[in-house]
């Protein structure tokens, strides 16, 4: 039955969003703490192998770019379904690859395929009531996020005793399951679009040029964002020279950023409440200081502790608010304007992957802990450089 949008959003139906939304972008980064294991498997270095990563995300940015748009074209509940039919078929590939390009593209098909959850997002958007928009957007990101940093602590888990395969046959499950469960559960939301392919591709342009508060969004997520990926794709080879850790110690460090995931909710209700340039400023100030305390981490876990917690809440509390602030606006075109949002956002993470390979080989740790401060600081350079251009918005 297709969602009536003046009765808010179920707490069951919102939940059940939040979930998959967990599940599935998990996918995209079962594969950081098991790098070591597949450079061994292949017998590659590790740049060569930070390829998968790298090719996972710009995945996800191109599936960003030309399928969630369809959201504004199609019914939800069916695209969401035949998506998932990719995701199981790409998995299993990265199950099954017997060399580092077949396993690559195999990354990249998984990243295109994975991003039911910026569907679920706008979705969440949609169907919460004006006053409710940032909680609900929290809730689902919590999922999100959850799902990003627990996938770390299985899949090193996984890998380091099973080996690393297994995790993907395990993953290619969970998925089919979860599929037949949205299948019953999931409300339908029929699109607003009426025009074609070629006409809503080139409708985001327009709202690119047109919306400042997008362009500017896509440049503190994208920034933050590169600055996390640089720290998770580097953190096992840091584990290995350092401290003589596998993959599973790498993981675990997933579980410590989960505190972080977990104030995405509480975030989301204080960007109902107050001033989101204020908010963007201390969540930027907080990645400032984590990447300050891993500067002289190389050696202490306890300071890498302390800079993954912190490092999670001030990405998370700027994600959410920029996704509050953009969500505002345009509300027959959130999956448009969520892509032009997200597709900066995972640039900025390829940007942060490939980055901080390199930054780990020239100058070690020091090198990928500095390169984390200068983004951090880039962020808030261009937000007080531009923020007035979205004031009126806040």
């Amino acid at each position: 039955m297709p969602a009536n949008r003046e009765e808010g959003l179920k707490t069951s139906v919102l939940y059940l969003m939040s979930a998959g939304a967990g599940l599935v972008v998990a996918n995209n980064y079962y594969n950081q703490p098991l790098l070591s294991l597949m450079a061994k498997d292949f017998q590659v270095s590790e740049s060569a192998v930070s390829n998968i990563p790298l090719f996972t995300q710009l995945g996800y940015a191109f599936g960003l770019l030309f399928i969630i748009p369809l959201g504004d074209k199609f019914p939800r509940k069916k695209m969401v379904m035949i998506d998932f039919i990719f995701i199981i078929a790409s998995l299993l590939a990265m199950a099954l690859a017997q060399s580092l390009p077949i396993l690559i593209i195999s990354g990249f098909f998984v990243g295109f395929s994975c991003v039911v959850p910026q569907v679920f997002v706008p979705m969440a958007a949609q169907l919460a009531k004006p006053e409710k928009r940032g909680s609900a957007i929290g809730i689902v990101m919590s999922g999100l996020l959850i799902g990003i940093l627990g996938s770390r602590f299985i899949s090193g888990f996984v890998g380091e005793y099973f080996g690393w395969r297994l995790m993907y046959f395990i993953a290619a499950g969970i998925m089919l399951i979860f599929c037949l469960l949205l299948k019953l559960k999931l409300p339908e939301l029929q699109p607003d679009f009426k025009g074609t392919y070629k006409e809503l591709m080139q409708s985001l342009w327009g709202y690119f040029k047109s919306e400042p508060s997008v362009r500017l969004a896509a440049v503190r997520g994208g920034l933050g964002f590169a600055g996390f990926s640089a720290f998770w794709t580097t953190l096992v080879f840091l584990m290995e020279d350092n401290f003589n850790y596998g993959s599973g110690i790498a993981g675990a460090f997933g579980v410590l950023g989960i505190a972080g995931a977990l104030a995405a909710s509480l975030i989301g209700k204080l960007s109902d409440r107050m001033n989101k340039n204020l908010l963007i400023t201390i969540a930027t100030a907080i990645m400032i200081f984590a990447w300050g305390v891993f500067e002289f981490s190389g050696h202490s876990i306890f300071g890498l502790v302390i800079g993954v917690i912190l490092v999670d809440m001030g990405l998370q509390s700027l994600h959410i608010t920029n996704q509050n602030i953009i969500f505002s606006r345009n509300p027959d075109a959130r999956n448009r304007i969520n892509t032009i949002y997200m597709v900066g956002y995972f640039i900025g993470g390829a940007l942060g992957t490939i980055t901080g390979a390199y930054a780990w080989e020239l100058f070690q740790w020091r090198g990928v802990a500095s390169l984390g401060l200068f983004y951090a600081i880039l962020i808030l350079i261009f937000h007080f450089a531009f923020k007035k251009s979205i004031s009126k918005e806040n």
